[in-house]
């Protein structure tokens, strides 16, 4: 069954230098009529400030994180800051959510790493409870609201959310955590979506789905993000050449993920590359990047896990991806431009949301 696609626009991390030209990318994804912008943070650029910036200088576009890490935060300060985003927005923010891994858990926030499926449940269950705006009374495993053996007492958050429902999504990757995600979120945040691999995911999410209550993955968003590098029409672009000098500008980014972002014994994307049927190309990048030889690790990224993962080629070829997405079951793809030049960006947004008005699939 054909599902309506949004298109979004991922811009990732700021504070890197492109900060004017990521605010002019959002302001023309949100005159094109884009669903939604998203802003991600690590131990850099922190997602709320930037979010009120992007809100404040935008009209209509959804305003998300992907993602507000879980570790930094307590719950109450992220029901905060999400309450306070929805008024400033008017009702534009999406709260995305993600446990981070261990090194940044570890190492930037003190958090210890553990029991990562007992941790996200019982902090989604503490900010529900103060986006509701009820007291704030729990005991859990992880968190116990308020502390038993002092002054404080349960307390009601004082900012009404212009919405009485805050969309909440999870960033999520394992069998585990893809389950929890469809029995706790709105939507799903995936990394490294490919139409003929989705399926797995989406079956453990529509699991958790069910275990809930919920109708499967009914009124559920698959919010996928993608790096496009969108070419002239017409130029050789069936080739296995044309697809794999499309794909060189994106290897550096796969390569940090499944090489670079976690260690040898737990990198969640390169176990997820090793699922998709990378075994020897995951273990090759991981050890090249590792042994601090990235652009090495870059050159042994598989041209077609990039693809795979990647929107590449020309409109009427990312098209055609765009609606094998549709069809696997994916409701938002998150963009992100791969191209030196603001300009080259600015079209390449262009060049992707006239490509879904081809696909048949727009919702």
């Amino acid at each position: 069954m054909r599902s309506g696609l949004r298109l979004g626009l991922n811009l990732g991390y700021w504070g890197t230098g492109d900060d004017a030209s990521n605010l002019v990318l959002a302001q023309e994804a949100d005159r094109l009529g884009y669903d939604v912008v998203w802003v991600a943070e690590a131990y850099g650029s922190d997602a709320p400030t930037v979010m009120a910036w992007v809100a404040a200088q935008t009209e209509r576009i959804g305003v998300g994180s992907a993602v507000m890490q879980i570790p930094a935060r307590t719950p109450a300060m992220t029901a905060m800051t999400a309450a306070t985003l929805d008024t400033l927005s008017q009702g534009r923010f999406r709260l995305g959510l993600g446990v981070s891994g261990p090194q940044v858990s570890e190492g930037w926030h003190g958090v210890r790493f553990d029991d990562a499926l007992g941790r996200t449940r019982e902090y989604v269950d503490v900010v529900r409870l103060a986006l509701a705006r009820r007291p704030v009374a729990y005991e859990g495993r992880h968190l116990t609201l308020p502390l038993p053996d002092g002054p404080g007492k349960a307390l009601r958050l004082t900012v009404t959310p212009v919405r009485e429902h805050v969309p909440l999504y999870l960033a999520s990757l394992g069998p585990r955590n893809l389950r929890l995600t469809g029995e706790l979120a709105d939507g799903w945040l995936g990394l490294f979506v490919s139409p003929g691999h989705v399926g797995d995911s989406l079956a453990r999410i529509e699991e958790g789905r069910r275990a809930a209550g919920h109708d499967g993955l009914a009124g559920f968003d698959v919010s996928a993000t993608l790096p496009l590098v969108l070419t002239p029409d017409g130029a050789g672009e069936r080739g296995d050449d044309a697809v794999a000098a499309a794909a060189d500008p994106v290897r550096g980014y796969v390569a940090l993920y499944v090489g670079g972002m976690g260690s040898r014994q737990q990198n969640f994307y390169n176990a997820l590359a090793r699922r998709m049927g990378y075994d020897a190309a995951a273990e090759q990048v991981q050890e090249l990047y590792l042994d601090r030889r990235p652009r090495e690790a870059a050159a042994a990224v598989p041209t077609e896990l990039v693809d795979a993962t990647s929107l590449l080629g020309p409109r009427a070829r990312v098209a055609e991806r765009l609606a094998a997405l549709a069809d696997a079951g994916v409701t938002t793809v998150n963009v992100t431009p791969f191209a030196p030049d603001l300009g080259t960006r600015l079209a390449m947004l262009r060049g992707a949301a006239a490509a879904l008005e081809a696909s048949g699939r727009a919702a």
